[in-house]
């Protein structure tokens, strides 16, 4: 499950997606409950059961949602890696912009574009940025604990059973509820109330890189289109290039 934008304004539209098939099989409107409810009472009963796994963001428009209608939801709601990336690197610039602005006042710019250094992944660095990056890792500035936080929770990725998954997680949630930073206690905080969708995801091994990629593909199609002004036309040409449509004739 997922959404992306229709329009500017934050207008959006809710994409649901079969892993296995790789297909579009739904797109309803906005990204509120509702959209999500209309797709799920398209589904039998069974079908309903027969749902293994749902990999989504933390929206929780959308939880509510699966909660109400997949049974045993509850072992089934997965977050993957990318979404809880994404809120670490966000608490981590939020804190790099904290402290450019504190050290401007006090006339050191040692933080001048640093942005997408503590941003991104180290493995696909360049000796010199990795070198520089080792650099301002080993300062005491505040960004860098965050960073440090941000790396350490990539690392928890790489367990098989949801009990060692989970001492690691919860261990990571304690030593970030000892950090002075709002933005890093705030992402601690969320992790935390969503840990068993975390390690339903370490477990079952389900991320939402489809859905990231039928994102950047309706994106590219909106693009062509230089835009859509009706939703209808939009929701048609997703399930045309994106729903698996057999467009053979028939002999």
């Amino acid at each position: 499950m997922d959404e992306t934008s229709f329009q500017k304004r934050h207008e959006y539209v809710t994409i649901a997606s079969d892993l296995d098939r790789q297909r579009v099989i739904h797109v309803g409107d906005d990204r509120e409950q509702i959209g999500l409810d209309n797709f799920f009472e398209t589904l039998s009963d069974e079908e309903q059961a027969a749902i293994e796994v749902v990999a989504l963001d933390m929206w929780e428009p959308y939880i509510r949602s699966i909660r109400e209608h997949v049974p045993d939801a509850a072992k089934k709601i997965c977050f993957d890696r990318f979404h809880v990336a994404m809120h670490l690197g966000n608490a981590v610039d939020k804190v790099r912009r904290q402290k450019h602005r504190e050290l401007l006042g006090r006339g050191d710019s040692r933080l001048e574009g640093t942005k997408h250094l503590w941003l991104q992944n180290p493995d696909n660095m360049s000796d010199t940025r990795l070198k520089r990056l080792r650099a301002m890792s080993r300062c005491s500035l505040r960004v860098a604990r965050a960073w440090a936080v941000k790396e350490t929770a990539m690392t928890l990725w790489n367990y098989s059973r949801r009990g060692w998954a989970r001492r690691a997680w919860t261990t990571l949630v304690r030593w970030i509820r000892r950090f002075r930073m709002e933005p890093v206690r705030a992402v601690g905080r969320t992790i935390g109330n969503h840990l068993d969708g975390i390690l339903n995801a370490i477990v079952h091994g389900v991320t939402s890189a489809l859905s990231e990629s039928f994102n950047a593909t309706i994106q590219w199609i909106k693009k062509m289109a230089f835009g859509y002004r009706n939703r209808d036309r939009f929701r048609d040409a997703i399930y045309f290039h994106l729903g698996g449509l057999d467009l053979y004739p028939t002999p």
